[in-house]
């Protein structure tokens, strides 16, 4: 893709954010034969929640089936993975185990994997310990969801796919450039935007906001009143913590508790060199930040021991934090992705996409194509 320092006067669309979700859009819309501009304020593509996540291709278990996460999931997934053998993206269908390691969680792996199966998730079977213990022997459960569609992803590459796709039909990143100020105008939008001292005007007949973190306030800069919308950012870190490859331990496939708090819980995952990390725990914050403090590593290490009772606090090392674009405040129930066209709010052609957290990455792809449908007709 061509790498501006100055966005074009005028563009069909302009695309907020360059994560894996806003190249996505950039390039199902650019497919479409759309002039598209992808303003990104850091000075690569990837920098946000795309760089620090799991990495995880999930299949689709934990969302209400009428919801949009369930149906971007099952969609994204299956894009995904056919977009990994076109492209050549590292990935594994790994599975996971969603385990209940005493008998009161045991009936609620059945309702799981009822709910899993009406979001199309294929092959979900409930296994006992035995069977647990045969396919993960560091393993410790009374039984477990096993999960065959779960996979990981290289999250870069994946991006960096959308990237090439959107520059094979001529949409143009530009880096290092702050969105500062919307403008609505008859036939769409006025830009403001600043890279360094040089600022800038730029006519977009739309508007994607997939800003990731930031996405609240470039919803707000267009006029959108967000809090009346229930579209309001909390930000909610999660720490991870990997494995010293001089444990003891090995797995072959993701593992993961049964969901709690605002979280799935603290899982087991893999990359694909095989490491082993923990994590993320959840914590709400007022404001993004990524440390991740050792001394954590004794109650993440109490978190896994319950299913992985082998795991040592001395074991695990700090790795890296993420931060979610939550919608959900503290305490409160579930939260959607907001994916919605704005002409009821007398903004035609501006779309928001918000509250993209997990399962962000597997749905990224079907994410792009109804932000491109959204904006079909104009």
């Amino acid at each position: 893709m061509a790498r501006e320092t100055r966005v074009k006067a005028e563009v069909d669309v302009a695309v907020v954010g360059a994560g894996v979700v806003g190249l996505a859009a950039a390039a199902a819309l650019a497919r479409r034969g759309r002039s598209v501009v992808l303003v990104e304020r850091e000075s690569a593509i990837g920098r946000g929640a795309t760089s620090r996540n799991s990495e995880v291709v999930h299949a689709g278990l934990y969302y209400p089936e009428d919801s949009i996460k369930a149906r971007t999931c099952r969609v994204g997934r299956e894009l995904l993975y056919a977009r990994c053998e076109a492209w050549k993206v590292p990935y594994r269908r790994l599975g996971k185990l969603v385990v209940a390691c005493d008998d009161a969680e045991v009936g609620e792996l059945e309702a799981l994997r009822d709910r899993g199966g009406r979001n199309g998730a294929a092959g979900l079977t409930i296994v006992d310990a035995r069977r647990v213990a045969a396919l993960e022997p560091a393993v410790r459960a009374r039984a477990a969801l096993l999960s065959p569609d779960t996979g990981i992803v290289d999250a870069h590459a994946y991006t960096a796919s959308f990237l090439a796709e959107a520059a094979a039909h001529d949409a143009v990143l530009v880096c290092d450039t702050a969105l500062v100020g919307v403008d609505a105008l008859a036939g769409g939008f006025s830009l403001t935007v600043e890279h360094g001292a040089d600022r800038q005007a730029v006519r977009a007949a739309a508007v994607v906001n997939a800003a990731g973190l930031d996405a609240d306030r470039v919803a707000a800069l267009a006029g959108l009143d967000v809090d009346r919308l229930g579209c309001r950012i909390h930000p909610c870190k999660g720490d991870y913590f990997a494995l010293t490859p001089r444990a003891p331990l090995r797995l072959d496939r993701l593992v993961y508790p049964l969901p709690s708090g605002p979280g799935l819980g603290v899982h087991a995952t893999l990359d694909l060199g095989g490491r082993i990390r923990f994590g993320p725990d959840a914590e709400h914050v007022e404001a993004p930040r990524y440390d991740v403090a050792p001394e954590k590593a004794a109650g993440m290490a109490r978190a896994v021991a319950r299913y992985l009772p082998a795991v040592r606090a001395e074991w695990l090392t700090p790795d890296f934090a993420g931060v979610r674009a939550r919608l959900a405040k503290p305490g409160e129930a579930f939260r959607d992705f907001v994916v919605a066209e704005r002409s009821a709010e007398g903004l035609p052609g501006w779309v928001d996409l918000i509250g993209i957290e997990s399962p962000g990455l597997t749905a990224a792809a079907a994410l792009g194509e109804e932000a491109a449908e959204l904006l079909a007709s104009l």
